[in-house]
């Protein structure tokens, strides 16, 4: 069964001086062993991008545009990438009309429409009340994976 990281997972995957980067190490070892393979978006680059690059004071990890884009490589080659299919827009639109998402949780409602446009239905993150609106999305969030209940 296919799962779509959130980026929050990603990045402290990426950065080992975060407090949860060993749960993350071993949520991604876990998986395939319930079936589980995890996957990127877009959406997952874009916003890593944004907090990559963005200062530490500013709750970023602070790293050059060089560093950022070997972090990412590593995690590109990771874990598989599903591109943006071209029905993702509609089904954004949809879904941010349908759930009343205003401001940030747009964001979330982006990697939603991704999943649906993919036939996916899990996400891992640390965030599971972001997706709590959205019928049919099954969290799995990492501290759940390494505790030994994954759903």
């Amino acid at each position: 069964m296919k799962a779509i990281f959130d980026t929050n997972v990603l990045l402290r995957y990426a950065n080992p001086s975060d407090p949860a980067h060993t749960t993350v190490v071993q949520a991604v070892q876990i998986l395939p062993l319930v079936s589980i393979e995890p996957h990127l978006v877009p959406q997952n680059i874009y916003e890593f991008w944004v907090v990559g690059t963005r200062p530490t004071a500013n709750n970023g990890l602070g790293l050059t545009t060089q560093e950022c884009d070997q972090t990412l490589a590593h995690v590109e080659a990771a874990f598989p990438f599903l591109p943006d299919k071209a029905n993702l827009f509609t089904e954004w639109r949809k879904l941010v009309i349908a759930h009343d998402c205003k401001g940030k949780v747009a964001h979330d409602a982006r990697f939603v429409a991704a999943m649906r446009t993919y036939g996916i239905t899990h996400i891992v993150t640390f965030n599971g009340a972001d997706f709590a609106r959205y019928p049919g999305i099954v969290v799995l969030d990492p501290n759940a994976i390494v505790a030994g209940q994954p759903n």
